[in-house]
């Protein structure tokens, strides 16, 4: 199996030496039953090489189950995992198998590991030794077979130094580890990734190929990505989506990007340091992209002085002593939260100082996915 073969197969984009030795290191362990652990950033596509190993294993004719573990609450997290039988608690209406028991004889693929609670990792850990558990409120063991792939983008070496996660799971889950770097250390291939996007939301859409102009290109390179992938594909989709011309500039771009991250860091940054050439140019280029970004704001918010004031409360702004419910206005907070951050959650929930276990609970009681 050549590489380009396997970029083909699965979608992977770029000719950059991190992400070919990448795949090539997939390839090699594909055929074993070893566990591996994938660490990465958000939004650097660690499920892609979770269902490339699974497609190139011995397993590839059975189930790829994946879970992510911080989306479940954690009170439901071990009745998913294992299963449970019927009255085992208020609820269990019927027997339910696990994912592990769905998953036996293929792969379960467990994201977001680091999100597990340190009770649940006992279970699973005794799971990956004796490759057998019992569902909850049952007293027969179940025997099953399952490679297990786990995913973080944490670093789990201080989750157990916090005693986070368990030392003994750790080692045992990172037999290999695949470190899928994040898009800053490619820069290489910025341009192929954000060539392929275009043509894809060309073709999907059935609109004329957009055009990226020069300028562009090099803010697109220079662009730190704390997003990664998803956060460029979200950019160029949305930049084309709104674009009136079928020609995206950097005035199309500036305002999608989240250059106020990276405010602080600069704001007090000499220019004249002892630091490669290349790196001051970038320095110099987020200086005046955020300077660029914050006249876009401010010509904006003047705008908006100048017309009506629209109100999302209506009525209940201007009642200074109305009762809002205290509901609205945490959905209307997680709302402005994501649309601050281009629906990032793992920002959105840095920003209102929760969980992101939490945020996804709230997403899911406002019916806002």
């Amino acid at each position: 199996m050549q590489i380009e073969e396997f970029q083909k197969q699965f979608g992977i984009i770029g000719k950059s030496k991190e992400i070919r030795d990448l795949i090539d290191i997939t390839m090699q362990v594909a055929q074993s039953d070893i566990s591996i652990l994938i660490t990465g950033e958000s939004g650097v596509g660690k499920e892609i090489f979770a269902r490339a190993v699974h497609f190139y294993s011995k397993r590839t004719d059975k189930e790829l189950v994946s879970v992510n573990c911080g989306a479940i609450p954690e009170s439901l997290l071990e009745s998913e995992l294992f299963g449970h039988k019927k009255g085992s608690f208020t609820g269990a209406v019927d027997d339910r198998k696990g994912y592990f028991e769905i998953a036996d004889g293929g792969t379960l693929f467990l994201d977001e590991i680091a999100e597990m609670a340190v009770t649940t990792q006992v279970k699973l850990l005794r799971v990956l030794e004796t490759k057998e558990f019992m569902r909850i409120g049952s007293e027969s063991v179940t025997k099953v077979d399952v490679r297990i792939i786990a995913a973080t983008n944490k670093d789990l070496q201080k989750e157990v130094d916090s005693k986070k996660f368990r030392n003994d799971l750790y080692f045992r889950l990172k037999a290999v580890t695949l470190n899928i770097p994040p898009l800053r250390k490619r820069r290489g291939d910025i341009l192929e990734l954000a060539n392929t996007f275009l043509n894809n939301y060309s073709q999907n859409n059935k609109i004329p190929l957009p055009k990226l102009t020069s300028d562009a290109y090099e803010l697109l390179i220079n662009y730190d990505w704390p997003g990664n992938i998803r956060e460029l594909k979200n950019v160029i989709e949305s930049a084309v989506a709104l674009s009136k011309t079928g020609l995206i500039d950097t005035e199309s771009l500036i305002p999608l990007l989240s250059l106020e991250l990276r405010e602080d860091e600069f704001r007090n940054l000499p220019v004249h340091v002892n630091r490669p050439p290349e790196v001051l140019d970038r320095e110099m280029i987020y200086r005046a992209l955020i300077e660029i970004k914050k006249d876009l704001i401010d010509l904006k918010q003047l705008a908006l002085r100048n017309e009506p004031e629209i109100s999302s409360y209506d009525s209940t702004q201007n009642n200074k002593n109305e009762i809002i419910p205290l509901d609205e206005v945490e959905k209307q907070a997680i709302i402005n939260a994501l649309k601050q951050t281009h629906y990032n959650r793992r920002r959105t929930a840095k920003l209102l100082n929760i969980s992101e276990r939490t945020l996804y609970r709230k997403i899911k009681d406002y019916d806002l996915e």
